[in-house]
């Protein structure tokens, strides 16, 4: 093959090339044997000893290995190069060229030939004539004045190389998704997520809950605006055995027409203009193995609708531009304050949706209908905020009174943003509400009236004297008590029932 031919020996030499030109002496046959025992470089061992220490690097490379001369003629090669060139021994590759590969049909193009053209690194996908592919990358060696001393080519399986990077997409992938869950939870509201019940509804309701939270079945919650749907899809999801993966809450009312599709199925990288330009996991990517709750799903337009059923019945979505679709695995909770049936009727919602979403049906009842719970949650609330701001601050009996008498049409949410007017506002430690124009103005029902404020001067007989007494006092232990019925009742001696008939008949008589 003539003198610019490389052998094996050839190239030991060359990776054992001093800086100052000298080529390393043979070693002795006693210094190489003990190569291994005095920890010897390739550089301290003799030709034959590098020889064999180079051809058992290569041969026990996973990847195929071969290296050839400037011309492209195969000096070395390893038994991997051996099977996908369908050799029956390394030495039959020996001494030939990669061009006579190429035309001999061992394989369709040599990355070789390209490197010692082009003098750069070249990668590419290379199939023998078995169809076989392989990622294969030839980089030249070049000598001090530049010239090519040899090529060196590695190759691995394509299907190997492709499962690789589609474990690491997929762990990319994850990634993103847990930091885009992170992201999209930090924006939410924590606030007010503590289920209150002294209610017996409300108890019967959470006791429910429980039983339904170790299922997977869809859950429909309906109520009022500011009945705690969130807070109970949260109960729901925590008492779940998908406690430690994501609570994804969307408000579909909230989100622009426009953007719900990409919001929901998430987009690709490049899917339209003005995308992020890594692609965007949706709510349903995020979501996965976790809880999506949709609040105020009557607001979805008919056309998410449908699409919204379909991933509730394939279990499985696409982002938008993407070709490949993957699997969810999702717990859905709904929640609406309309009726969904009458918007049926009117053509406005779908009727196969609603029956996929309302599998299991959770009414929660109002807070005029639970007047047990008003107590309770004015005094959490009340604790919350003198916890914050450092306050000990409480309510007065009259202002018990009135917070068992008022309406409250805006249910928790209004009780809520009424406490923390009152504390913020007032400017003594005793709360009340004389100055509070909004429970001052609605009582339970329209024609009811607030309890007139208790006098400490009593007037008239005895008997309504200690009616008024008893009154007075009721409300100091439900006071004392935080609002707890059962406290309450407890150290009044009577029964929960019983007291619970006395604050419905001071309010009626009111």
């Amino acid at each position: 093959m003539g003198a610019d031919r490389f052998s094996i020996t050839k190239i030991v030499q060359v990776l054992t090339f001093r800086e100052d030109g000298d080529n390393v002496t043979a070693a002795s046959d006693r210094k190489a044997s003990n190569a291994s025992q005095q920890g010897l470089t390739l550089k301290e061992m003799s030709p034959a000893s590098g020889q064999q220490f180079l051809q058992q690097i290569i041969d026990n490379s996973y990847d195929s290995i071969f290296v050839t001369d400037k011309f492209g003629n195969v000096l070395l090669a390893n038994s991997g190069t051996e099977v996908f060139m369908g050799y029956n021994k390394t030495e039959d590759m020996i001494g030939k060229n990669v061009k006579d590969h190429v035309k001999s049909g061992v394989y369709d193009w040599s990355p070789t030939m390209k490197a010692i053209e082009t003098r750069s690194v070249v990668s590419g996908i290379v199939r023998n004539k078995h169809g076989v592919q392989e990622m294969a990358t030839s980089k030249p060696l070049l000598d001090e004045n530049g010239e090519i001393v040899m090529v060196i080519t590695n190759a691995r399986d394509k299907d190997l190389v492709e499962n690789y990077m589609a474990a690491l997409e997929k762990e990319r992938t994850t990634v993103h998704r847990y930091k885009t869950a992170v992201e999209y939870l930090s924006e939410v509201d924590s606030g007010n997520k503590e289920l209150v019940a002294e209610s017996p509804q409300m108890k019967q309701i959470i006791k429910t809950s429980n039983v339904i939270a170790r299922t997977d079945s869809t859950v429909m919650l309906i109520g009022e605006t500011g009945t705690g749907k969130e807070v109970m899809a949260r109960h729901i999801h925590r008492h779940s055995l998908r406690a430690k993966e994501p609570f994804i809450p969307v408000n579909c009312a909230a989100i622009p027409q426009e953007l719900l599709e990409a919001e929901f199925f998430g987009y690709a990288r490049g899917a339209f203009s003005g995308a992020n330009q890594q692609g965007k996991p949706g709510l349903f990517e995020i979501a996965n193995k976790g809880t999506l709750f949709l609040d105020e799903i009557a607001e979805l337009p008919l056309a998410m609708q449908s699409k919204l059923l379909r991933v509730l019945e394939a279990k499985e979505a696409r982002r938008l531009g993407d070709t490949n679709i993957y699997r969810t695995n999702i717990r859905f909770i709904a929640a609406t304050n309309r009726d969904l049936k009458a918007m049926i009727g009117q053509k406005l919602f779908r009727s196969d949706l609603y029956y996929r979403l309302n599998v299991i049906p959770v009414s929660l009842p109002p807070l005029r209908e639970r007047a047990e719970d008003i107590l309770a949650f004015a005094h959490k609330f009340l604790e919350d905020l003198n916890r914050k701001y450092s306050f000990r601050k409480r309510f007065s009996p009259q202002a018990t009174k009135r917070l068992f008498n008022y309406n409250w049409p805006g249910n928790v949410r209004e009780l809520r943003n009424v406490i923390e007017r009152l504390v913020i506002t007032s400017a003594g430690d005793i709360l009340d509400f004389d100055d509070d124009s909004l429970v001052n103005r609605k009582t339970r029902s329209e024609t009811e009236q607030s309890y007139p404020v208790p006098k400490r001067v009593y007037q008239g007989t005895l008997k309504s004297v200690i009616k008024a007494v008893e009154e007075d006092y009721v409300n100091q232990v439900l006071s004392e008590c935080g609002g707890r019925i059962g406290e309450a009742a407890r150290r009044l001696g009577i029964h929960r029932t019983m007291l619970y008939r006395k604050l419905n008949k001071k309010t009626s008589a009111g």
